[in-house]
């Protein structure tokens, strides 16, 4: 492999177990402007990224590491946060496609000790109803007392 085509893998990287993996790739590579890394056509399986964020997506098989029933929405009680440069360009990729919000795009203070952070985000569901945080940042500010 040549110098312009490694890789960096994060420390972290989540793998979401799909239903199809064409549609998974169809929902964050062409809807929302993912980048499509490597794939392993013979698995069904993708790395993709977005502007630095990672995401490993494996098509539902018979030697996935499964614990439990795969029942819609997958990935209940978690919600993976996307730091972007730019949530417009994200609100017009999921206005174009048609595609549905989970919670519509607002701004957020959250605290963080004695600071307030803030966001604009939006949550949006991909065709599993795993959920994404797309948020980008605002700024800080003193917590007001």
């Amino acid at each position: 492999m040549d110098a312009d085509n490694i890789i960096k893998f994060n420390r972290l990287i989540p793998e979401l177990q799909v239903n199809d993996i064409a549609d998974s790739k169809l929902f964050y590579i062409e809807q929302l402007g993912f980048t499509l890394e490597y794939e392993r056509e013979e698995d069904c399986f993708a790395l993709i990224s977005y502007e630095g964020a990672q995401l490993m997506l494996e098509q539902d098989s018979s030697t996935a590491w499964t614990t439990a029933p795969l029942d819609f929405p997958r990935g209940r009680g978690i919600n993976f946060q996307i730091e972007v440069s730019c949530l417009d360009t994200i609100i017009d990729k999921i206005e174009v496609s048609q595609l549905s919000y989970f919670e519509k795009p607002a701004e957020q203070w959250y605290r963080i000790n004695a600071i307030e952070e803030g966001v604009k985000e939006l949550l949006i569901q991909d065709p599993d109803g795993y959920l994404l945080r797309f948020q980008q940042y605002l700024g800080e500010r003193k917590v007001k007392e």
